[in-house]
């Protein structure tokens, strides 16, 4: 699975928490193991964010690959940290002086356990 680190986007489906009906969405991810972490710029008010939250069964599509997984929001701080740092550094989100950008410092990270890897 290490060649999926590089992919540039992943397609993350969430359950609609009114429909019902598959949410699929583009979007940038850093990979730590089995994890996936992604940032919501939208934070909590973003629709999948919401559909994750009220049913943490999703599946994510990187490349040709398929993985049920489970979504979480991050709560620890150390983790948190880790996560911004690692989006920021795979997509450039970083100031002239090294420090976060405001997407990768403000976002809501949110955690991806890929099962079954």
């Amino acid at each position: 699975m290490n060649e999926l680190a590089i992919e540039e986007y992943c397609y993350l489906t969430t359950t609609g928490r009114v429909t019902g009906k598959p949410h699929e969405i583009e979007i940038w991810f850093a990979r730590k193991g089995n994890m996936l972490y992604l940032l919501s710029g939208g934070g909590h008010k973003s629709d999948w964010v919401k559909n994750l939250t009220k049913n943490p069964n999703i599946t994510v599509r990187i490349a040709e690959r398929t993985f049920n997984a489970t979504g979480r929001l991050v709560q620890q701080a150390e983790e948190e940290s880790s996560a911004r740092a690692m989006l920021a550094d795979k997509y450039s989100e970083r100031e002239s002086d090294g420090s976060l950008s405001k997407w990768a410092r403000t976002a809501l990270v949110v955690a991806v356990d890929l099962k079954g890897n």
